[in-house]
This record gives C-alpha cells, sequence and structure tokens, in this order.
C-alpha cells in the first residue's frame, strides 16, 4: 500500500535502456569486489575509458549552444486518443482499504510501509535525534520528558536530514555548493555515520562526500540506498558579446566539449579514510542505446554500520525522479529536463529504468517510456512485476491525465492497459495507491475525486468519480474504506482558494463516493501534507490524525488534531511555532502512545 503524488503525464512506447551493478569495497577494506552482474544480454558497456569518454563527448555536442548547455539543469523528478469507456455498473468494494496506514519504525509518514525516508527528526521511542541549525541533537525520550544528552556539530553539510537504525544515525546532506557559471550549479552530496551507543558522546565513524547531488535516501532494515545524479559539467563555456559573435561561441563551446575529459563527466567519492577517487570505474558505466538524456545516474547500496563497503549501480543518463518499493527501484527521467537531448523522437517522453531489489544490490531488469511528465515519485507504484504511473499532459499527448498499467516483458517495460480522460484541461493533485486500486484527485475549478479498479493490469477501469468545491492535495486511509483527505476549499464558480480543509471520504462504494464531513483549518491557510507528507501523522488505533497546518498571513504553525468518530470529523488546532521553523514541525508517534512534538527550538510531548 502506498501514498500519494502531485504531478501533470503520459501515454507510451516501449524502450529499452541498459544498466550495470558493481560492488565497490574503500581501500582499506578486506572486502574484493564479485564479477560485474549483467543484468540481461542487451547490456552495453564502454570497452574503455576513451570509449566512455568520446560518447559523453558525441551526445555532449549535441546540447552545447553559443550560450552554454541547452536549457539548463533540472533537479528533482505520438497523438493519444483513448476512450475511458463506461462507468462499472455494479458496486466494488475497495481492495485493501480496510487497513489504516502508521507512521515507520522511526515515526516519519512514509510513500511505501516498511520503506523508510530521511527526515529531519527520528525517533525509534527512546531515544530522540533531530537536526537543529548545523548540530545533531540526541534526547533520551524514556522518562516523562525528553532529556537533552548531547549536541554534536556536523561539519561542512547543509539541509541535512536523518536515517536511524540501532545505535546508527546516518547524516545525509549537501556539501558545499560551488557556482560555475550562471548557467550549472554542480551539488555535492555528504554522508556521516555516527555512532550514539553512548548518548552523552556520540562520535562520527565515517564521512564520505560523493560529486553528485542527491535524489533520494531510503532505508530497508539496515540497508540504505541513496539515488545520486550528475548533471552536465561546467566546462568554462563562452558567450557571445563584444567581438564574439554567436557562429564564434558555438564553435569555441563546440571545441571546449571535444576537449573535456572523463573526469569532467563522471563522479567522485571523497572519503576521511581514502584519496578522492572515481566512483565508477569507466567499464562499469553502462550506456543507453537512445538519447534518454545526457548526465549519470547512480545507485549506492550499503549497510547502516558498515558504509564502507558499497554496491554500484550506474547509467549514462540523467534522472529527476525516483520511487523505491520494497522490491522494486524506478528511475524516471524528465523530458523538459535541460538535459535531456531534444530530438523530435524524445521531446516530451519520459524514460523509466526499473530494477530489482535485494540487500544492498540493484539489479537493474526492464525499461521503458512514456510519452508525457511524471512530476514525482508520488506518481509512481509498484507491485509484483507490475508498474502503475499517474500522468498529465506534455507535448506528445492530449490535454488529460491518465493511469496507465506497465509490465515487465523481458528487458522491456510496456504498456499492459490504460484509463484516459481523466480531468480534462485540468492538474492532477493527488494519488493513493492500493494494491488493485488508485483514487485520483484532480482540480480546476471543483475536485473531481476518480476510482480506478487496477485488479487486473492488462484491463484497469473507471469505477466512479465525485465533483465537489476544492481538492485534496494529500490523501490518507485511516482504515473502515475511509480516506482522510487534506488540501484547500476552493469558490467552485472561479477555482480561487478560500484556506485549507479536512475532508472524509466513504469509498466503500467506488461506482458512488462520497464527502461524509469537511472541517475548515482556517482561512488563508496551508496544509503542509500537499507539499511534504512528513507533516502529516495518523495514529493508528485511535482515530486522530495531527496535521500540521501554516498560516500565510500571520507567518504562525499549528497542529491540527483531527478526530474521526464513525463518519464524522471534528478538529482542535495548537499554535506550535512561527516563521520558517514552521516547516520543520514534526509529531512522532512512540510505541507506548506517546507523541513528540519538535518544534523549531524545543522537543516536548504532545497532549493528543
Amino acid at each position: 500500500m502506498t501514498l500519494r503524488t502531485t504531478l501533470p503525464t503520459v501515454a507510451l512506447t516501449a524502450g529499452v535502456a541498459f544498466i550495470a551493478g558493481i560492488t565497490v569495497a574503500d581501500p582499506g577494506t578486506d572486502t574484493a569486489p564479485p564479477p560485474f552482474r549483467l543484468a540481461n544480454a542487451d547490456l552495453t558497456l564502454a570497452t574503455s575509458c576513451d570509449t566512455l569518454r568520446d560518447w559523453y563527448v558525441e551526445r555532449g555536442l549535441k546540447q552545447v549552444t553559443p550560450w552554454g548547455w541547452k536549457g539548463g539543469i533540472v533537479f528533482q523528478e505520438g497523438d493519444v486518443s483513448f476512450s475511458t469507456g463506461p462507468l462499472a455498473a455494479t458496486p466494488t468494494t475497495a481492495p485493501g482499504v480496510r487497513e489504516e496506514q502508521g507512521s515507520s519504525e522511526t515515526g516519519t509518514n512514509v510513500q511505501e510501509v516498511g520503506v523508510d525516508e530521511a527526515d529531519t527528526a527520528k525517533s525509534d521511542g527512546s531515544v530522540l535525534v533531530r537536526i537543529k541549525d548545523d548540530d545533531l541533537v540526541i534526547y533520551d525520550v524514556t522518562g516523562s520528558e525528553p532529556k537533552l544528552t548531547s549536541t554534536l556539530a556536523l561539519d561542512d553539510i547543509g539541509s541535512a536530514q536523518l536515517l536511524l537504525r540501532g545505535d546508527t544515525v546516518t547524516v545525509i546532506g549537501s556539501a558545499d555548493a560551488t557556482a560555475y557559471g550562471y548557467e550549472i550549479w554542480r551539488p555535492s552530496t555528504r554522508v556521516l555515520t555516527v555512532d550514539i551507543r553512548d548518548l552523552g558522546n556520540p562520535r562520527v565513524t565515517d564521512t564520505a562526500t560523493y560529486d553528485a547531488g542527491l535524489l533520494t535516501a531510503r532505508q530497508h532494515g539496515d540497508t540504505i540506498r541513496i539515488t545520486l545524479t550528475s548533471p552536465l559539467p561546467s566546462l568554462g563555456f563562452t558567450t557571445p558579446g563584444e567581438g564574439v559573435s554567436e557562429k564564434d561561441a558555438l564553435l569555441k563551446n563546440r571545441e571546449i566539449v571535444r576537449n573535456s575529459q572523463l573526469t569532467d563527466w563522471l563522479p567522485t567519492i571523497a572519503s576521511d579514510h581514502g584519496p578522492e577517487q572515481q566512483l565508477v570505474d569507466c567499464a562499469d558505466v553502462a550506456l543507453p542505446s537512445e538519447d534518454a538524456g545526457l548526465g549519470t545516474l547512480t545507485v549506492v547500496g550499503f549497510h547502516a554500520a558498515s558504509p564502507r563497503t558499497r554496491e554500484v549501480t550506474a547509467v549514462a543518463t540523467n534522472s529527476t525522479t525516483a520511487y523505491e518499493s520494497g522490491d522494486r527501484l524506478i528511475l524516471a527521467t524528465h523530458p523538459w529536463s535541460g538535459a535531456a537531448l531534444r530530438t523530435s523522437a524524445h521531446h516530451g517522453t519520459t524514460h523509466l529504468y526499473s530494477f530489482a531489489l535485494d540487500g544492498i544490490a540493484a539489479t537493474y531488469v526492464a525499461s521503458g517510456e512514456v510519452e508525457g511528465t511524471i512530476a514525482d515519485r508520488w506518481a509512481i507504484d509498484a507491485v509484483g512485476d507490475s508498474l502503475r504511473v499517474a500522468v498529465g499532459p506534455s507535448s506528445e499527448t492530449g490535454n488529460f491525465n491518465a493511469v496507465v498499467t506497465m509490465r515487465e516483458r523481458g528487458s522491456d517495460l510496456v504498456q499492459s492497459g490504460r484509463v484516459d480522460q481523466l480531468g480534462i484541461n485540468e492538474q492532477i493533485q493527488s494519488v493513493r495507491w492500493f494494491d488493485d486500486l488508485a483514487i485520483m484527485v484532480t482540480f480546476r475549478q471543483t475536485d473531481p475525486l476518480y476510482a480506478i479498479d487496477l485488479g487486473d493490469p492488462d484491463a484497469p477501469r473507471l469505477l466512479g468519480k465525485l465533483k465537489i468545491p476544492g481538492f485534496s492535495d494529500y490523501l490518507h486511509p485511516i482504515g473502515d474504506d475511509l480516506l482522510l483527505g487534506l488540501g484547500q476549499d476552493a469558490d467552485p464558480r472561479t477555482g480561487a482558494t478560500l484556506g485549507a480543509q479536512a475532508a472524509l471520504f466513504d469509498i466503500s462504494d467506488l461506482t458512488a463516493l462520497k464527502r461524509v464531513a469537511t472541517v475548515s483549518l482556517g482561512k488563508n491557510s496551508t496544509a503542509l501534507a500537499g507539499s511534504d507528507p512528513r507533516a502529516f501523522t495518523w495514529l493508528t488505533g485511535r482515530d486522530t490524525a495531527l496535521a500540521v497546518v501554516s498560516d500565510d498571513w500571520r507567518g504562525s504553525g499549528d497542529i491540527a488534531v483531527l478526530g474521526v468518530a464513525g463518519r464524522e470529523l471534528t478538529k482542535r488546532m495548537a499554535e506550535v511555532d512561527y516563521g520558517q521553523d514552521v516547516y520543520a514541525i514534526r509529531t512522532l508517534p512512540l510505541p507506548d502512545g506517546r507523541v513528540l512534538l519538535v518544534t523549531g527550538d524545543d522537543v516536548s510531548f504532545f497532549e493528543v
């Protein structure tokens, strides 16, 4: 069971891409890398470093302009004429909706059950670790009040987030960024491993800095997996100006690309126990057969307590979106990324790469294409060998949204079914995926809520829809065939938003969806779960939700305590913080029923 998604995207054609896997042991360890594992017979690998450099240069020449790289860099992540078909005539029970979904074992509201996500605060029930300014702050939470035990300064890391496993905290953030001219910002990712066995004396036991930007950080048990993207390199391009024509600038910039070195294109890793080195060897970089975007996409897996032994999987393409379930990693490019090659065959098309996950390994299994855009990871869901994507329009599609199902067939992802014409001329606001069901919300002036049956991936069908004012940009299953939605009330005539609201949806009959209750969360307010689901907590077994709400005029942050009694909804608002600290508010449920409240300056127990 998965969470929600906001987006625009798609129709689709099968495609082929190629990816390789390799295990890398750091200098100083005794672990030798196993033989390189080929995912399928179609895999194309560079035969030498010179071959790999030439491959990058050839495609780089297609991207360079008199002003530098075409379109800049985006970080994150044929005509269509299919009909929707009639609504199903008989009621259908929503499969998998009767279960409520709580937070992860460390208190974070996550997309996939069993797949933890990095956040600014984590607790396992006995200890709380949080990021405050540039420090790691640790509390003992076993007593009647949280007790501060230590503060550890975090060096050379920004926008830090945490993962917690036993006595190990993994801190992941950005290294010091360097601007390389107006068109490129080349980011780096820094990973610190902290031993907290002695709560009063935490120790950094390992540091690693990757010359690549962070897409996602996920944790399965003690396995951590980060996905990294390396953009087009800064090469010191010239620009047209006094005495320099566009033609001269283009010729000069093309010559600069021809003279670029492999070190300009491939990411590196620097650590505290060895010299800086190339993250992926030349022979271990897989090359797509089609121009699906230019850059290097790297997947790095390691165990939390032993980060020096890494499994690295790489492909010479760009990616802006990464979705991860318990056994699949799906990477998606963005058709409007400046790193995408603007050919008529690929403009408006998203490439998808599927990996099977096993421990720290990620092995490529299939790839395909979707015409259109996938806005973020919430638009993607994987169950078994079936991939489902919620998509909106692009230059290659009609002006409507769709749900597309795909299957792994050999090394290809191929379309198996689709439902189109969902929210014509409207934007998708949220999607909630279940094993055999998708609930989608679109919006322009009113909020159509759609129920799509996915029980047969080869024949998905629209079961029912509900049109109401406003929209929900976050949906959460709370059991008993109910969904709790957070979003905005809106004027049904103009679509103008009026303030945050919570809504209760009865989906026991998918052909007759009902909104059974609503409560206003304040004029000029925003429920932050729509942009960051970690700002929401469902307290399992207590019929209560905690949602962070920002008052956009007063600059204050409230906790909305939402109670569900049958088909009724109640609220209580508790003001807890102000200013930018509002975005750092977290509520973390503990196994004993207590709830930790983390604000910008304080940690306390919250009275539900």
